[in-house]
């Protein structure tokens, strides 16, 4: 009987892995599609935008403007967080996965059959701004619903592994992205690349998108939002709630994550734009380098996830923004060596520091908020985090350098965004004992709760 037991008990454990897989599998895709269709814009932006849509400016300021639409997608993000924070609220995690990763797919094919400056003048840099907006929109709502859809399946002593998983669509989307930019941009001329070419990745992303509506087609809602549903405490107005109860979660996880974003734009859009321009190296080895970074970050993100199920979150992170904060200066001392070489290691070791901290951050956010408000949570905290961070690095550092020609003020930019996040998640409580089920319960007081019984009870 009890063989019988242990069998059952070992087929429904087998049973909920391979859905937890699934759920995973989910999450990872659709957000790595759309990663690859937020960055291979980024990547466009730094190669080519500023000459086919601001063409009659000036080098440093078409760069600046077409990062200035690249950032324009980031107050697109904060809006599509409030929007589908609200209806993922309030209908559910699934749908709103389906309908981001539809409007991100249209928004991006669209931009690859966009006419140019030459074509169309002004209308072209107007109508690239709001398919950017677009595209904003549609991750606003994306990133948050696909955390979720693993953080509130996942066990709660592998919550930090598996919210980690969906944080590898960022680097596996770049990571495609810079692919197929690579692949066009050595198999044609530059002005072929100018002419044609650069819209072969955009118009690539509906193959991406059609994998990603088949998968997430078969998954199911989560625990945490169906137990809301049967109790009956669906907020009305999900934001107002959120504010009311969370304002101050919200401002501090955005700032606490605020290094995340700074130093991986940096990696990927800014230090493309530096090494092509400002140190000589060629678009392919710039692609070359960033493409090796993000195989790097493919691999550390879970491995830190997976740590901070073991050590906490917090832990994690600061180890994290403190080593970005400690090779600031280094990194670009090594790339100004312009040894090709060095340029490779000071960019893995960014990365290295950089996936300490992004890997445990999803499920340290959505650990912060109540079951009733997390998706909006969630989504608003961290957007808030990309406004702050990602949004105005292109910009700034473009600026910096025109300014004042030195490298050592962008890293002097990279070094205070890492103290502000660790200010800010220094005040923050840890999560990871967290009840994230309960509906009416904040899940950082039940942690803190849950340790503090657990000590008293060690102490008895």
């Amino acid at each position: 009987m009890a063989h019988t037991v242990d069998t059952a008990a070992a087929s429904t454990a087998r049973l909920d892995l391979a859905k937890m897989r699934k759920i995973a599998l989910a999450s990872v895709i659709g957000t790595t599609v759309e990663w690859y269709d937020l960055f291979v814009f980024g990547t466009a932006s730094a190669l080519v935008f500023n000459k086919i849509f601001f063409p009659s400016f000036d080098p440093i300021v078409g760069t600046m403007l077409a990062f200035g639409t690249f950032a324009s997608a980031y107050i697109a993000r904060m809006v599509g967080a409030i929007v589908f924070g609200h209806f993922g609220d309030r209908l559910g995690r699934k749908s709103m996965l389906l309908v981001s990763l539809l409007t991100m797919g249209a928004a991006t094919f669209a931009i690859g059959l966009l006419p140019d400056y030459a074509a169309i003048g002004i209308m072209a840099p107007l109508l690239l701004l709001l398919l950017r907006v677009i595209q904003g929109l549609a991750l606003g709502g994306e990133w948050g619903g696909a955390v979720l859809m693993t953080v509130e399946h996942a066990p709660s002593t592998r919550r930090g592994f598996y919210g980690s998983l969906v944080q590898v669509g960022v680097p596996a989307g770049t990571l495609i992205a810079n692919v197929a930019f690579l692949i066009v941009a050595s198999s044609m001329s530059s002005e072929d690349l100018l002419a044609w070419g650069w819209r072969i990745p955009f118009l690539a992303s509906c193959l991406l998108v059609a994998v990603g509506i088949y998968i997430r087609l078969n998954i199911e809602e989560t625990p945490s939002f169906q137990a809301v549903k049967t109790a009956g405490a669906k907020a009305k107005m999900p934001f107002a709630a959120l504010m009311a109860k969370y304002w101050k979660q919200v401002v501090l996880g955005g700032v606490a994550t605020l290094s995340t974003g700074s130093t991986f734009t940096l990696l990927v859009a800014s230090g493309v734009a530096y090494g092509k321009k400002e140190l000589g190296h060629s678009e392919s080895l710039m692609l070359w380098v960033v493409l090796s970074a993000c195989a790097l970050c493919f691999v550390l993100i879970p491995f830190f996830g997976k740590l901070s199920d073991k050590h906490g979150r917090k832990p994690i992170i600061y180890a994290g923004v403190i080593a970005e904060a400690t090779l600031a200066f280094p990194m670009f001392w090594l790339m100004d060596t312009k040894s090709v070489a060095l340029l490779f290691v000071a960019y893995l070791a960014m990365m290295t520091a950089f996936a300490a901290n992004y890997g445990p951050i999803a499920t340290f956010l959505a650990e912060l908020f109540g079951s009733k408000v997390r998706y909006s949570g969630l989504s608003v905290a961290y957007m808030l985090s990309g406004l702050l961070g990602s949004a105005a690095t292109p910009f700034i550092t473009t600026w910096l350098l025109g300014l004042t020609g030195e490298s050592s003020s962008i890293a002097w930019y990279i070094l205070a965004a890492a103290l502000a996040s660790l200010a800010a998640l220094f005040v923050l409580t840890e999560t990871r004992h967290g009840n994230i089920d309960a509906v009416d319960e904040a899940p950082a007081a039940a942690g803190a709760a849950t340790a503090g019984s657990t000590e008293a009870t060690a102490a008895k």
